[in-house]
């Protein structure tokens, strides 16, 4: 009995693997598209139950597991090679995308002008005289000082700003980036003064507001894996004793995972109340 079809080889394969944890045996055909095919039909409800919960989210983190549970590699799916771009689109949204833009613009910018003159436009505010150029409160987040640091902060606003922006909304996104951007400059003001930049403080609140959403409520399809939190908290230990010798914004990133932490708290306070 036909089921469904998929476009993609691995959402065909993910359903599949998913469906064989709770003990149903779906088949695959490949035609004009991945055609998903049940043989026993006493199951067709459960199947097609599954089936809508899985559409409407299928990135969640139980459908990655069974895959990693019960696949298998001898599947016989041929899968096409994907656009790298086209990959980076998939997961951000469009404010991901133009935090991405902003940073690389502002790097590339650096390496022609100088850190100096950037940052004497975008850096923190250097007194109550600067105070009113409000771009300056936000704007050190986009500023970076070498291609790993830029590389690093990017690739996690790409992983988590993408999975909160395309479950969550861009809004969510907008208010975690403007409270952590602000309060994690505020705070490293505060032991530096104002030379300072990067996006790592608004990374760390990602990361504290994605394991901690997920811990307290996993149905979001926002998590971050404890031992990618664990690493982070490593790093942060690290940096904070300079045991690197690197010029690190340790007082952001406490910062940031401060504000993740308490912005997923607040958030996830009527789950843990119906749940209770």
């Amino acid at each position: 009995m036909r089921i469904t079809q998929f476009n993609q080889p691995r959402m065909a394969q993910a359903f599949v693997d998913y469906m064989a944890t709770r003990g149903v045996t779906l088949r695959i055909e490949h035609e004009s598209h991945y055609v998903i095919m049940l043989d026993d039909e006493s199951k067709l409800s459960m199947v097609e139950n599954e089936l809508q919960q899985f559409v409407h989210d299928p990135n969640h983190p139980r459908y990655r597991a069974a895959s990693w549970h019960s696949g298998k590699t001898d599947s016989g799916l041929r899968y096409e090679r994907t656009n790298f771009w086209a990959n980076i689109r998939e997961r951000a949204g469009p404010l991901t995308l133009t935090g991405m833009v902003v940073c690389i613009a502002v790097f590339i910018l650096m390496q022609i002008v100088g850190d100096r003159t950037v940052m004497y436009w975008l850096a923190w505010p250097d007194g109550p005289d600067q105070y009113l150029e409000v771009w300056r409160w936000f704007s050190h987040a986009f500023l970076h000082f070498s291609l790993l640091h830029i590389l690093f902060n990017l690739m996690w606003w790409w992983y988590l700003g993408g999975a909160v922006e395309k479950r969550l909304g861009s809004g969510k996104l907008f208010v975690i980036l403007l409270i952590s951007a602000l309060l994690s400059g505020w705070m490293q003001a505060k032991f530096s003064g104002i030379w300072f930049g990067g996006l790592s403080g608004v990374v760390y609140a990602l990361m504290g507001y994605c394991w901690l959403r997920g811990e307290r409520d996993p149905d979001s399809g926002i998590y971050l894996e404890r031992g990618l939190i664990g690493f982070a908290l490593v790093w942060l230990v690290i940096g904070w004793f300079g045991a690197l010798g690197l010029a690190i914004a340790n007082a952001a990133h406490v910062a940031g995972l401060v504000v993740g932490l308490a912005m997923a708290f607040v958030d996830t306070r009527k789950t843990k109340r119906r749940q209770a």
